[in-house]
């Protein structure tokens, strides 16, 4: 039992060697085509409405206190910290299923309905609809505390906001979840959805320096680049689920 429990919770070799590092660097590219495509539009209001509300204290400073206002660290540590709960629930989770079970299927089938969804992702169409599928809302009991964090999401309270963010529904955070499930364990899982916040860091950080410039600066080229990355994830969780069916 104890094996079991450990294997669960801190086990990485669910998917064979080096197969946690092939998912965490399939998150982080979904992570920067994303931020691009799909984050910078989703969460920019969030992101604006920060850089918004420590403009004047950054703007006093020299260019170093600046770009430390636009990073917005306790934002995405925030960020980090709920979609990294996320991710270590879903690898725990679907772990102990197929531990317990001894079904690798479950494994398998995770990286597929990953692969499914990132492909969904690439595809302009279903893209289009994404956004209306998953609008950024929260619990009315949540929304009500926005207002005070942003404005002024510093230290604690930043955090306390990207916390509070990680629960809005997205298309691409169920895709990434499947991915973290599927490493089999918590640690897995959390160590997949971090890789996962990484990649959209760039992208969100462009939104806080540029503001709205940003998201009408990456046109058909960026979308493009964006669609081949979430194409490129699709084969590769792909080929990992049928290596674990073979």
């Amino acid at each position: 039992m104890a094996a079991f429990l450990a294997n669960c919770l801190h086990g990485l070799e669910a998917l064979g060697p080096g197969g946690l590092l092939a998912v965490m660097g399939a998150l982080f590219l979904a992570g920067l085509a994303g931020g691009v495509s799909h984050c910078a539009a989703m969460c920019g209001p969030f992101v604006l409405a920060q850089a918004a509300a420590v403009a004047d204290r950054s703007a006093s400073g020299g260019v170093l206190q600046r770009l430390s206002g636009a990073a917005l660290l306790p934002y995405h540590a925030g960020r980090a910290l709920g979609y990294g709960l996320l991710g270590a629930l879903a690898g725990g989770v679907v772990g102990a299923v197929s531990l317990g079970t001894g079904w690798r299927l479950v494994l398998a089938g995770m990286l597929a309905l990953a692969a499914l969804l990132m492909f969904a992702q690439a595809s302009a169409r279903i893209a289009a609809l994404l956004p209306r599928l998953a609008a950024p809302r929260l619990p009315g009991v949540l929304e009500a505390r926005l207002g005070p964090l942003l404005a002024a999401p510093t230290g604690l309270r930043g955090v306390a906001l990207g916390l509070l963010l990680s629960a809005l529904p997205c298309g691409l955070l169920y895709g990434a979840l499947a991915g973290a499930a599927a490493t089999g364990s918590a640690l897995g899982g959390a160590l997949a959805m971090v890789s996962f916040v990484a990649g959209t860091v760039p992208a969100l950080m462009g939104v806080a320096l540029l503001g709205r410039f940003f998201g009408k600066s990456h046109g058909p080229l960026m979308r493009g680049l964006a669609a081949g990355l979430f194409v490129l994830n699709g084969v590769v969780l792909a080929v990992m689920a049928m290596r674990l069916l073979g």
